[in-house]
């Protein structure tokens, strides 16, 4: 029992210190944006978050509600 906790804490030390090698010996490292719209072949593409693609088609609605005429 011991022993097989030892080995899951070792696994799980090595798969950290892996995971954050460009942090630790970088000069400046830093983990890379996960966000689709920072990726640049997504925005060639043109595909972009939820949230900006939502705006974007609000803003050229031309029959949206207007929240004062309500």
């Amino acid at each position: 029992m011991l022993k097989s906790i030892l080995i899951i804490i070792g696994l799980m030390l090595a798969a950290f210190l892996l995971l954050s090698v460009r942090l630790i010996f970088k000069k400046g490292g830093r983990f890379h944006s996960m966000h689709i719209s920072d990726s640049r072949a997504m925005r060639e593409r043109g595909i972009g978050c939820v949230q900006s693609q939502d705006r974007n088609a609000r803003k050229s609605n031309p029959h949206k509600l207007q929240v004062n005429q309500l």
